[in-house]
């Protein structure tokens, strides 16, 4: 009996245990739901909350990228504005250059004088200067050419001697009425007909313009007209025009005698081009030689 009743016992203690131990479990089950269900709310929270910020920051995003997108633009327009009023700064500051070129370039040293226009007895060159004795005829006599002409005279005249071609200058410029005494001079000697077929009056001379020569060599001197049968004369025809020199009055021309001594400087463009068409300075408008004013002294 007693055995019965520990037995009954035991097992009642075993069962308030289990049902103890059922309780609690219950209570941790119960508080994990309840974790588990907090969590889930605030995670769904934070959640909506990340996708509001992501949502917000895509807007700004697409805002900043529109706005970078517009300045960019107006960057490029500006960039634009900017470049054309360069051109047109250029444009403006590249006209006023050409006016001042040209302002300071003497009209007359393009025009067609000999018997076609008149140069006037005022008209002297603004600079003229003294052609050193290495180079002339005649030291004692001072000969003055133009002074922008001097340096395309002086290397034409250096490179002909280096290549064992003694040219000298016998005339240059040549004043209004240094001319008039000359031409009365020659017409006292030779008559007017004949005095006219060589010499210009005064005012239709190119000498008077400061950048036309009359050349010799040292074995010529002032015999200067027999020059066409010398190697002088032939290096002139193939190279003067390098220099900006041409041949005033060739056989062909209609104004004077034959005159292989008389050389003109029209600049490296205008002698260069007349070289290549074979053609003849007296043969051009002038028009056409107007145009070669702006680069007449340019190398």
């Amino acid at each position: 009996m007693f055995l019965y009743a520990l037995l009954s016992l035991s097992i009642f203690l075993a069962l308030g245990s289990l049902a103890h131990q059922g309780f609690r479990l219950e209570g941790e089950r119960r508080a994990l739901q309840s974790e588990l269900t907090s969590t889930k709310q605030e995670f769904a929270s934070t959640s909506a909350r990340l996708l509001f910020n992501i949502d917000t920051l895509n807007q700004l995003l697409a805002t900043t990228t529109s706005e970078r997108d517009d300045l960019e633009e107006n960057l490029r327009d500006k960039q634009r504005i900017v470049e054309q009023m360069r051109l047109e700064v250029e444009a403006v500051s590249g006209t006023v250059g050409l006016y001042q070129k040209l302002y300071s370039i003497d009209r007359e040293l393009l025009e067609k004088y000999s018997r076609v226009y008149f140069l006037n007895e005022n008209y002297v060159p603004k600079l003229l200067v003294p052609i050193p004795p290495t180079y002339a005829y005649e030291t004692e006599k001072e000969k003055l050419i133009e002074h922008r002409v001097w340096r395309f005279l002086e290397m034409m005249l250096s490179d002909a001697n280096a290549e064992g071609i003694d040219l000298r200058v016998i005339s240059a410029y040549r004043s209004f009425g240094t001319q008039g005494l000359l031409k009365s001079a020659y017409t006292v000697t030779y008559g007017s007909k004949t005095a006219n077929k060589f010499s210009a009056d005064q005012g239709y001379s190119e000498h008077q313009l400061g950048s036309t020569v009359d050349l010799t060599t040292v074995t010529l001197g002032t015999k200067f007209t027999a020059l066409e049968g010398t190697n002088a004369y032939q290096w002139l025809t193939e190279n003067a025009y390098n220099y900006g020199f041409i041949l005033s009055y060739p056989k062909t021309n209609t104004f004077y005698i034959f005159e292989p001594w008389h050389w003109r400087f029209v600049g490296k463009g205008l002698a260069r081009d007349l070289h290549e068409q074979e053609r003849h300075f007296y043969d051009l408008t002038q028009r056409e030689l107007d145009t070669y004013l702006i680069s007449l002294f340019d190398e």
